[in-house]
């Protein structure tokens, strides 16, 4: 009995630990607290590791906010100076359109001209009696392409000469068309017999005129020669004929 007494309150006796005892939601609470203090610390660490090495988050997005504002100004710069640009091609062309439109007008112009001086000075000649036997007298035959496919107009001077000046003439234009189609030289006359009573055709002169017309010949056909023809009734009174 006295070496057991001995062994549990002697010397030799084990050791006995005494501890408070605390509720386990008081642990969990003080976890949950220990937890949420770390994370905080671990964050803070972060952003001042992040602002010592120049990668603060705020200055970042001022300065991200900063070039998306920058960027939007330059494209509508960009804009305004596209819409500038297309506004001044669109004038250069529009320049450039009537600029060439001009240079056509004056070539014509001075094609009208030359040509008029070429039929004054026929006219001149007329007017002096150009053959003074008499007679009628046809001169200045052109015979060019129109703007329309197959269609070519023509032009003449027609002249009362000489001792028949105080005489009127009054007949048909015919024209004797050499053309080429499929390979082969064919002939063709203009007007055909059912278009011969065409006001077209019909030519009245006193003293001068000039005649001009167009006429129109089959698709595909090319005009070697073209003889011009002053007929009544039935008789050939003028003729010229030109190659083109």
């Amino acid at each position: 009995m006295l070496r057991r007494l001995r062994g549990r309150y002697g010397i030799s006796a084990s050791r006995v630990a005494v501890r408070t005892h605390i509720p386990w939601y008081w642990r969990g609470l003080a976890i949950i607290a220990f937890a949420g203090c770390s994370l905080a610390l671990a964050g803070w660490m972060y952003d001042a590791g992040r602002r010592f090495a120049g990668f603060d988050s705020s200055a970042s997005a001022q300065e991200l906010a900063e070039l998306r504002e920058r960027s939007q100004s330059l494209q509508v710069e960009l804009d305004g100076l596209r819409s500038e640009a297309n506004a001044s091609e669109a004038k250069l062309r529009i320049e450039q359109t009537t600029q060439e439109q001009l240079t056509e007008q004056v070539r014509r112009l001075e094609r009208d001209n030359a040509r008029l001086k070429e039929d004054i000075a026929a006219f001149e000649n007329l007017a002096l009696g150009e053959g003074k036997m008499g007679g009628l007298v046809l001169s200045r035959l052109r015979v060019e392409p129109a703007t329309n496919p197959n269609e070519y107009h023509y032009h003449l001077l027609v002249a009362l000469s000489g001792d028949q000046r105080s005489h009127e003439f009054n007949g048909i234009l015919k024209f004797i068309l050499v053309m080429q189609q499929g390979g082969k030289d064919v002939k063709m006359q203009i007007p055909a017999q059912n278009e011969a009573s065409s006001s077209q055709y019909q030519v009245n002169v006193k003293h001068v005129r000039k005649l001009e017309g167009s006429f129109a010949v089959p698709a595909g056909s090319v005009i070697k020669s073209a003889e011009a023809r002053l007929m009544q009734g039935g008789n050939l009174k003028a003729t010229q004929k030109i190659e083109l």
